[in-house]
């Protein structure tokens, strides 16, 4: 099984930004715990502050990998674009989130890409990942 687990703007500073709210690691450090775990699994890794290079990336993988972990970030609640990328492509997606948007404020409790995600994972720190992980294996 081939994933790639997509991250998106400010992700790349998991371990620094909001550490209440994100925890104190870094993505790359949790990557390695991942790797670890599934090691079954090729698990691919990609983060880009751009709107565009992550619907590049969703274009890439979007028909050769058997399924993409989305973080779109704060893109979730804006990006008609990542939507209608994710509406194209083949591969299975799943909406993942680190903290509950449903517990935050009220601009983050709508998410444009839920609907065309094969489901959607938030709230549970960076678990949230493995969790995703774990759902493409059943």
């Amino acid at each position: 099984m081939k994933l790639i687990i997509i991250n998106g703007p400010n992700l790349n500073l998991l371990g620094t930004r909001e550490t209440s709210v994100y925890g104190n690691q870094t993505f790359e450090a949790y990557f390695e715990v991942l790797t670890k775990r599934f090691v079954s699994i090729e698990l691919h890794y990609y983060q880009s502050n751009v709107e565009g290079e992550l619907i590049n990336k969703l274009h890439e993988t979007g028909f050769t990998f058997d399924g993409i972990i989305l973080n779109a970030g704060g893109y979730t609640h804006t990006s008609v674009a990542l939507r209608d990328a994710i509406a194209a492509i083949k591969t299975p997606t799943i909406e993942v989130h680190i903290s509950n948007i449903f517990a935050r404020e009220e601009f983050r409790h709508n998410s444009l890409i839920a609907p065309k995600c094969y489901g959607s994972i938030s709230g549970f720190g960076l678990d949230s990942y493995r969790l995703a992980i774990e759902s493409f294996i059943k």
